[in-house]
């Protein structure tokens, strides 16, 4: 395999043409992906022989440290790029600045560039938001982004899967899955060693390092079929031909999971027989070595190595390398606090790690800094009480920052502990204020409101007025959110009158922001005023997260009022600003906003898409993204809804919140009354119901009610002109010019469906049937049928009923092998029809899925669970 990489010519290929495109600005990114070993880093190094003439090949990798290093994989690239970018990187504590320079580096110059950053599964978090930001941007580049990682090694909750989720809606994207050799490959590699191709191929399945490292060694190790422990063998019997000095050189170097720049090198080997040493390694193709730095030819060996260590050798080893960074003054702290948690170095971990962790929260990678934290916060009795709270209170923010509830509880509870034993009231106030915040974040509605009064006790007695306005808003808030809303009020009025008398634009932004809200949802006419003047503060003073909230709540109120038109216009900037910022959190959270949108507007794939990215995040943004999602499925009668809405309801719950128990309670109603459980309908409204008449909530009174009234119960009367309120009171006629205004074809379609006349009834059917409203359209059919209609439609035909998307039995098979990449030609071959029967049935595919490509149709069809069980 020296002299080449075996069938690759068809990704080569793929990769070439991609960077041909970027040359005209047509930018792109190329997911490269496999299991270890399948050839991604070979695949790389082979680029340069197919770019055009000119390219610049950029290559940056990730390093598999326990505690990553910030902006690794850019890093690498100083010293192949220019000076702002190499500047930007070496202080990478502003994070815009290396965003836009990395953007800049790509953009400049005549000629296309090809950034790789390799594994891509080990990138500490700065990287990946620097990725995120190239993504969003690569189309407008004369530029290709090539991603490569393990695909086997992700697993739900891997911070990659975002990037992923994210490239997935992208323009242009080419996804290179690496396949293992063919036999006949093996057979021809396999020749030279004189081994039986065919045991080769048992003993390695194919997978071309695995076969270069049996190859070498000149055995197959028997026909077990145990791939690992055969390489790990193959490997060390390489290992056993060097010399003494050599498997030592090997050991050492081993011990750092990256590239090892010369100057490490040279203090790490000394000058002995060093160069021989790196030599023989060279040579037997252990190692790659250059001017500036030296790696394993491939992560394999390099973990190989280290797994064979005794553990005492192990530590040996990686103190030498911690002696040898702590005296380099440029060395990188994260590096430090690796190698000084694997030595066993408490003194070290303590001494480093703190600065590691503010390096990496400066450059933005909050998992790195949770993980640094973490390290040395295990050796919390080395520090004093009052550093000891500064550092759990860090980890807490950190920790909360990158999703962590359970963690970022646990250290701010442990942090307000300390701060009591120090009778600061200041520091005290302040983190019983995090902790209130923390608390709700992570769903627990009465610890939040615990946390919260005692912060307010402590800092009317603290002096400090700007954090006395905070833990005022901070109960405005909560109260707002609990539905007191003229408790919230008068919370919110202190701290705007004391945030105006500071000049703290952020805390006034959040009180009017909680005030506005408030009285908003009370029907005063001032809250949206308020709502209002909270974003342009915020947006004035440069507050990002204090707009993006501006934003979010008035968008959800204009939701609850049925102005869908509005809260869409108001949809877009505030997804670009919080975009644009890379505030991820209300990213979501707006995203799963546009997917309440796309629900009441009947666009239910739309919603569900919406809604998918946010069933894995912080309580608050997944019970309302659970819901829509268990909505649509119910409403289209495809399994899992009521399995999401117990997910949704234990989140609700833990809130005490109407504005999540409210839709929650209301589409349990739905689904119980679509499959005639009328008793159901009454549990799952009345305690609710009772609630939002208590709190004065209209939408969530009018819905609950209307539920209510249609399961037999006695409704208070509700004067209202909620078209849920009119359908109650058995105004269904206005109650459908109402929704039918408000652009919910769904509503509109059940309203018109309370209708006698049998034409309505009609005109209600076609509806349902187009939105794939099947139990809902086949109560309206028994309806039909009982007052005696004739020639009632029969509804979608049976084969699209299986499936969200209208797919006949046979689209469902083309969209599978789709899924399996099939070329039209090799569908037609496998279901023995003709090519040109296939490219119908692809062009309808594509259309009933929305989906402009193949690969956009893979993917909506795994999101839309089109696939059998356990199909990905």
């Amino acid at each position: 395999m020296n002299g080449g990489i075996l069938e690759r010519d068809l990704e080569l290929e793929r990769l070439a043409a991609a960077v041909r495109d970027a040359t005209d600005g047509a930018g792109s990114v190329v997911l490269v992906l496999g299991e270890a070993g399948i050839g991604k880093s070979s695949l790389v190094r082979a680029l340069p022989r197919v770019l055009p003439r000119g390219a610049r090949l950029l290559v940056g990798h990730c390093d598999d440290l326990a505690t990553g290093r910030p902006l690794g994989p850019l890093r690498d690239l100083v010293g192949s790029v220019g000076a702002e970018l190499a500047r930007a990187l070496r202080d990478a504590g502003d994070r815009h600045r290396v965003h836009e320079a990395l953007h800049a580096e790509l953009a400049g110059g005549p000629h296309p560039a090809v950034l790789v950053v390799e594994d891509v599964h080990w990138a500490d978090e700065a990287s990946l938001d620097a990725l995120r930001y190239l993504v969003r941007r690569v189309e407008g580049l004369p530029a290709v982004l090539v991603l490569t990682y393990r695909d086997d090694e992700l697993g739900r909750g891997h911070p990659l899967r975002q990037l992923l989720g994210l490239v997935s809606g992208a323009a242009r994207v080419h996804r290179l899955p690496l396949a293992p050799l063919s036999p006949e490959a093996v057979r021809a590699l396999s020749a030279a060693a004189d081994l039986d191709p065919a045991q080769v191929y048992t003993v390695t399945s194919g997978n071309p390092f695995f076969v270069a490292e049996v190859v070498a060694a000149g055995t197959a190790f028997g026909d077990s079929g145990a791939v690992p422990p055969t390489v790990v063998d193959a490997v060390l019997a390489r290992l056993r031909g060097l010399s003494d000095t050599t498997r030592d050189a090997l050991e050492q170097l081993a011990v750092v999971p990256s590239a090892v720049e010369r100057s490490l090198v040279d203090a790490l080997l000394g000058d002995g027989e060093r160069d021989g040493a790196l030599a023989a390694a060279e040579q037997g193709g252990l190692l790659v070595v250059a001017v500036d730095r030296v790696a394993f030819r491939h992560e394999i060996i390099r973990r190989v190595v280290v797994d064979s260590l005794p553990a005492a050798r192990r530590i040996a080893l990686d103190r030498a390398v911690l002696s040898a960074l702590v005296k380099d003054p440029d060395a990188d702290r994260s590096r430090i606090v690796h190698h000084a948690a694997a030595a066993g170095d408490a003194e070290a971990v303590t001494r480093f790690g703190p600065g590691a962790a503010r390096d990496a929260a400066r450059a933005g990678a909050h998992r790195e800094a949770a993980a640094h934290l973490r390290l040395v916060l295990r050796h919390r009795h080395r520090f004093g009480p009052a550093e000891r709270a500064d550092l759990l209170e860090q980890f807490a923010v950190e920790s909360y920052t990158i999703g962590d509830a359970g963690a970022a509880v646990g250290a701010q509870r442990d942090a307000v502990g300390l701060r009591r034993e120090l009778a600061d009231l200041r520091a005290l106030g302040a983190d019983l204020r995090w902790l209130s915040r923390i608390h709700w974040w992570a769903g627990d509605a009465d610890a939040a409101q615990a946390a919260a009064r005692e912060a307010l006790a402590v800092l009317e007695q603290a002096g400090d007025e700007r954090l006395l306005a905070l833990a005022l808003s901070n109960t405005a808030q909560l109260r707002m959110l609990s539905g007191e809303d003229a408790a919230a009020a008068d919370y919110g009025e202190r701290a705007m009158a004391l945030a105006r008398s500071a000049g703290d634009a952020a805390i006034l932004a959040h009180a009017l922001n909680n005030v506005g809200s408030a009285r908003w949802r009370s029907g005063d006419p001032a809250g949206q005023r308020q709502l209002e003047e909270s974003l342009r503060v915020a947006l004035a003073a440069g507050e990002v997260e204090h707009a993006c909230r501006a934003y979010a709540n008035i968008v959800w109120f204009l939701l609850d009022d049925l102005r869908l038109t509005e809260a869409d216009r108001l949809l877009t900037p505030a997804m670009e600003l919080a975009d644009r910022a890379e505030h991820l959190g209300f990213l979501t959270y707006l995203r799963i906003e546009r997917a309440l949108h796309r629900f009441a507007s009947g666009d239910w794939a739309a919603a569900e898409r919406c809604a998918l990215l946010g069933a894995d995040v912080f309580p608050p943004a997944r019970c309302p993204a659970l819901t829509v999602l268990a909505r649509v499925r119910i409403r289209r009668g495809t399994a899992g809804g009521d399995e999401l809405l117990d997910r949704a309801w234990r989140i609700a719950l833990g809130t005490r919140e109407l504005q999540r128990t409210g839709p929650v309670a209301a589409a349990r109603a739905e689904a119980a009354w679509l499959r005639g459980d009328p008793a159901g309908v009454v549990a799952a409204a009345e305690p609710v119901h009772t609630q939002a008449r208590r709190l004065s909530a209209p939408p969530h009174r009018a819905e609950l009610g209307y539920w209510l009234a249609k399961a037999g119960r006695t409704v208070p009367p509700y004067e209202s002109c909620h078209p849920y309120a009119l359908q109650a009171a058995g105004q269904w006629d206005k109650a459908a010019r109402v929704w039918q205004e408000a652009g919910c074809p769904y509503e509109y379609a059940a309203a018109l469906a309370e209708s006698p006349d049998p034409a309505d009834k009609m005109s209600a059917l076609r509806t349902l049937d187009a939105l794939g409203a099947r139990p809902l359209a086949r109560l309206v059919r028994a309806e039909l049928h009982a007052l005696g209609v004739r020639h009632v439609p029969r509804g979608p035909h049976a084969a699209t009923r299986r499936n969200p998307a209208g797919l006949t039995g046979r689209q469902l098979q083309v969209v599978r092998l789709l899924v399996e990449g099939l070329t039209n030609p090799e569908i037609a071959d496998r279901l023995v029809l003709s090519v040109r029967t296939v490219d119908n049935h692809v062009r309808a595919v594509l259309e009933k899925l929305d989906a402009p490509t193949r690969r956009r149709a893979a993917a909506r069809a795994r999101a839309l669970g089109l696939l059998p069980e356990g199909e990905t």
